[in-house]
């Protein structure tokens, strides 16, 4: 008679984990903000257990924080933090891309391309917040299509721990929805490095892949104004004619 409130328990938190989560990786909540259970009790029409079995889950990924006497904060993190990420994420993404260039089929360059040209599409979207919401899904379809070209599992699980990291950052510690504004050169980046893969060159998709990731914290701080990249898609609203 208890497994069915339990399973029932279990969905409902997966539910809520899974919203909660995109939400936090799209920047809607900033850092530092509250999440109050309550509300999210209410909106999903649930009991509290499953609320903060989701939030425990969320808080052990590194997104949240549960603070006593103060409740569930979406988790801050100092310049430093972002810096040191990035530079370990770079070479952690570059030792995958270069595994990607020696093992590559014409199969997984395909798939790769295939990724590639939806992103440079979005690069036409006029409304940055759509454009960086995209944006965030389909890089990872990118990464992740490069990734199965490496085909481990304990590389990609823990690349997937690590890009959930990376988009609560970009999208919570600096300017408001930064890879809005660069999409396309983003896309210029991408194309780089698909042509060190598909040329088999180890150290060039491996340092092609490291750069990318490694210009990301200064990405995040640039303004509108130096953030243009010259595509009309990727203009500030206030310049786009």
């Amino acid at each position: 008679m208890t497994l069915e409130p339990q399973r029932n328990r279990g969905r409902l938190s997966g539910q809520v984990y899974e919203t909660v989560k995109t939400r936090l990786l799209d920047g809607d909540y900033p850092a530092g903000a509250k999440l109050s259970v309550n509300e999210i009790r209410a909106e999903f029409g649930v009991s509290k257990q499953p609320v903060m079995e989701a939030l425990r889950l969320l808080a052990a990924e590194g997104l949240v924080e549960i603070l006593p006497q103060i409740g569930c904060v979406v988790m801050q993190y100092s310049s430093k933090e972002v810096d040191d990420f990035f530079e370990i994420f770079a070479a952690f993404e570059g030792a995958l891309a270069g595994a990607a260039a020696a093992r590559r089929t014409e199969a997984d360059i395909a798939r790769i391309e295939a990724v590639s040209r939806e992103i440079e599409r979005l690069t036409d979207e006029p409304n940055p917040h759509t454009r960086s919401s995209v944006y965030r899904v389909q890089n990872r379809l990118f990464h992740e299509a490069i990734h199965s070209v490496v085909g481990s599992r304990i590389m990609a699980d823990s690349s997937r721990r690590m890009w959930d990291l990376s988009d609560l950052l970009i999208n919570t510690t600096g300017r408001e929805l930064p890879l809005g504004y660069v999409t396309g050169e983003r896309h210029e980046e991408h194309e780089r490095i698909i042509e060190a893969i598909k040329a088999g060159d180890v150290e060039g998709a491996r340092t092609a892949m490291e750069e990318h990731i490694r210009a990301t914290p200064a990405v995040i701080r640039r303004d509108e104004t130096a953030a243009y990249s010259g595509s009309r898609g990727n203009q500030p609203p206030h310049m786009q004619g």
